[in-house]
C-alpha cells in the first residue's frame, strides 16, 4: 500500500514502531472493526481506533445523546444533545480522521439482525451496558467466528476480556454461563459510574483490538483484567475454558441465538432530534 504524505505524517508514530511499521499500518487501514455502543466504553474505543487508522468502523446504538451522558461519553458534546449517538460519533470520527469509513446502525441489534451486521468485520468490540446484550453479542460472535473484545464497568470497577473460542480460548459463557436474574444487578442509572473509568476501560479495549488486528504482543484471551479505580490496582485473572459450556463446549446445547429479557440503558432505539 502506498501512503500519501499526509498519512505518513499522521501515522508516523506507528510506522516507526518495529512491531507495527508501514506494513502494520497498512493492515490497520484495511481492517474492519464493529463497535457495539457509542456510550461510555464505545466513546474512547471509537476515538482511539479511528486515530489509529482502522479503516472501517461500524457502530451501533439506538439511543440519543443526553446531557447526563456527557460526564463519560466523550465522543459527544453539548451541541449534539438530542442527536442519534451513532451520527454524533460519526461526526467526531470524521473530524478526527477523514481516512476512516464509518458505518452506522441506529437501532437495536436483535437475534434477527446481529449476525448479518457483524459478519463482515474482523473484530467485534462490545461496549454495551447490560447483560442481555452482552450475551447476545457473545453468542453472535461465536457463531460468526469473530474475536470479541469485551468491556464492562460498575461504579469504580471495570473489566476487560478478549474471547476467541474459535482459537481454543474460553468464551464469555465460560466465565458467566447465564445472565443474572432481572433486578439483581442495579441499572446504570441506579448505581452510577465514575466518568473517567469509562476512559480507562474503553482505551484498554482499543489497545487489545489493535493488538488483535496486528497480531502482536500477548493476547488477553484466557484472562480477565480487573481494574479498581479507588485502589488504583489491576488484577489479571486466569479464565479456564469450561468443558461443559453450553455454547462452546464439546456437548454444546446452544445451537442458535437466544434473546433474553431486555434490561438496557443504552439500546432502546429512541426517537431523536433530526
Amino acid at each position: 500500500m502506498d501512503f500519501t504524505e499526509e498519512q505518513i505524517e499522521r501515522y508516523s508514530r506507528h510506522i516507526i514502531l518495529p512491531e507495527v511499521g508501514g506494513r502494520g499500518q497498512a493492515k490497520l487501514l484495511k481492517s474492519r472493526v464493529f463497535v457495539l455502543g457509542a456510550g461510555g466504553l464505545g466513546s474512547p474505543s471509537l476515538m482511539y481506533l479511528a486515530a489509529a487508522g482502522v479503516g472501517t468502523i461500524g457502530v451501533a446504538d439506538g439511543d440519543c445523546v443526553d446531557l447526563s451522558n456527557l460526564q463519560r461519553q466523550i465522543i459527544h458534546n453539548t451541541d449534539r444533545v438530542g442527536k442519534p449517538k451513532v451520527l454524533s460519533a460519526k461526526e467526531t470520527i470524521e473530524k478526527l480522521n477523514p481516512d476512516i469509513k464509518v458505518i452506522t446502525h441506529h437501532g437495536r441489534l436483535t437475534v434477527d439482525n446481529i449476525r448479518e451486521v457483524i459478519r463482515d468485520y474482523d473484530v467485534v468490540l462490545d461496549g454495551s451496558d447490560n447483560f442481555p446484550t452482552r450475551f447476545l453479542m457473545n453468542d453472535a460472535a461465536f457463531f460468526e467466528g469473530k474475536t470479541l473484545v469485551s468491556g464492562s464497568m460498575f461504579r469504580f470497577d471495570g473489566q476487560v476480556a478478549v474471547f476467541k473460542p474459535q482459537k481454543g480460548f474460553p468464551c464469555y459463557r465460560c466465565l458467566y454461563p447465564e445472565p443474572p436474574p432481572k433486578g439483581l444487578v442495579p441499572s446504570c442509572q441506579e448505581a452510577g459510574v465514575l466518568g473517567a473509568l469509562a476512559g480507562v476501560i474503553g482505551v484498554l479495549q482499543a489497545v487489545e483490538t489493535v493488538k488483535e488486528l496486528l497480531g502482536i504482543g500477548e493476547t488477553l484471551a484466557g484472562y480477565l483484567m480487573i481494574f479498581d479505580a479507588l485502589k488504583m490496582t489491576f488484577r489479571k485473572v486466569k479464565v479456564m475454558k469450561d468443558p461443559e459450556c453450553a455454547l462452546c463446549g464439546p456437548d454444546a446445547t446452544i445451537k442458535e441465538l437466544k434473546a433474553y429479557e431486555e434490561q438496557a440503558c443504552e439500546f432502546k432505539a429512541a426517537t431523536c432530534e433530526s
